[in-house]
C-alpha cells in the first residue's frame, strides 16, 4: 500500500478499508492545526491507486466501505475525482460507500448535479471539520468560511443524498465564550442533517496560530469544566436526530449519545463529571497529551 506522510482517519472509520487518494492539505491555515505542516498537497497517481485497490481486493474482495485518506480529498474537482471513484468500482464491486474528509470550501467547487453524480458513483460519508457554527469562533479558527456557508453547502449535500458528519471542537472559542459558541453552532447544525457530530476538545500544540496567540496573551484557553459545560449546552440545544460521539482522545471524559432520546441522561452524566473531578487534575491531564494520534 502506498501511504505518504500522515495517515489519519476518524475513529468511526476504524472498520473501513483505508487507501490513499491524496496527501497533505490544500488549506493549512486553521489556527489550531499543525497535522499536515510542511506536507504539500498531492494527488496519488492513478496507477498507484489501482495497485492499492488490487491489494485490497486480494485480502478483502467483499469490502463494503473504504475511506480514502488525505486532509481533504474532496477538494479535487469533479473531473479529477471521477476517474478514481469509478476505478474503485472496477475492483471492489460490492463497495457501497466511499468516504473521506472534506471541507465546506471543497463543496463550493461542485455543482448540485455533480454531487448527485458522485453520490451515484458511491461517494458517501463526508467527515467535515466544521469545528463550529459560530461566526466569531470560525474567524478565530481561520476556517475560511462562515456559518451561512455551512448551511448553504450542506444543503447541497442533503439534496444530493450524501451522508455527512460534522466535527465540533469544545474550547475553540476561548475562555468565557463556550456557551455562545454552543448555542450558535446548535442553531446552525439544526438546520441541516448530519448523521453524527464528532466532538473534539481544543488541545494546543507548538506551531499552531492559537498556541502563539496564547503565548502572546491574546488567547485564553477555556477551563476543562467550562468545556464540558459547553458540550452540555450543545446537547441541550441541538434539535435534530443524530449520534453524538464525544469519545476521541482529546475529550477528558468520553461520552456518546443518540439525540434527542438520550439528551437528558447525557447532560446529567456530564454534570456528574463537573461535580466529581478536580479542575487542576483535568488541566494536568490535558497538558500531558503529546499528540492526538
Amino acid at each position: 500500500m502506498h501511504f505518504t506522510g500522515r495517515t489519519w482517519r476518524p475513529p468511526y472509520e476504524a472498520s473501513s478499508c483505508i487507501i490513499q487518494l491524496t496527501s497533505g492539505c490544500t488549506y493549512q491555515k486553521c489556527s489550531f492545526c499543525n497535522l499536515y505542516q510542511d506536507e504539500p498537497f498531492a494527488l496519488s497517481p492513478l496507477s498507484e491507486f489501482e495497485e492499492d485497490l488490487r491489494e485490497i481486493k486480494a485480502y478483502q474482495p467483499n469490502a463494503r466501505r473504504i475511506f480514502v485518506t488525505g486532509a481533504n480529498p474532496f477538494a479535487l474537482s469533479y473531473e479529477r475525482l471521477k476517474p478514481y471513484i469509478l476505478t474503485v468500482r472496477d475492483y471492489l464491486i460490492k463497495c457501497r460507500d466511499i468516504a473521506m474528509f472534506a471541507s465546506i470550501r471543497d463543496i463550493k467547487n461542485k455543482e448540485p448535479w455533480q454531487l448527485k453524480k458522485l453520490r451515484a458513483m458511491g461517494v458517501n460519508g463526508l467527515t467535515i471539520g466544521t469545528e463550529s457554527g459560530d461566526d466569531a469562533t470560525l474567524a478565530l479558527a481561520n476556517k475560511g468560511y462562515t456559518a451561512q456557508d455551512i448551511v448553504e453547502q450542506c444543503q447541497k449535500l442533503d439534496e444530493a443524498g450524501i451522508e455527512y458528519y460534522f466535527v465540533y471542537m469544545t474550547g475553540l472559542a476561548g475562555k468565557g465564550a463556550g456557551r455562545r459558541n454552543a448555542v450558535n453552532s446548535a442553531r446552525v447544525f439544526s438546520q441541516l442533517n448530519p448523521y453524527l457530530i464528532s466532538v473534539d476538545s481544543l488541545t494546543l500544540f507548538p506551531g499552531t496560530g492559537l498556541f502563539e496567540l496564547e503565548r502572546e496573551g491574546k488567547f485564553i484557553q477555556a477551563g476543562e469544566k467550562e468545556r464540558i459545560a459547553e458540550l452540555q449546552t450543545l446537547i441541550q440545544n441541538l434539535q435534530i436526530r443524530m449520534h453524538l460521539l464525544a469519545n476521541s482522545k482529546s475529550n477528558f471524559y468520553p461520552i456518546t449519545a443518540y439525540l434527542p432520546k438520550e439528551r437528558v441522561s447525557a447532560v446529567e452524566e456530564l454534570q456528574w463529571v463537573i461535580d466529581t473531578f478536580d479542575e487542576a487534575a483535568m488541566v494536568r491531564w490535558r497538558g500531558g497529551l503529546k499528540s492526538l494520534g
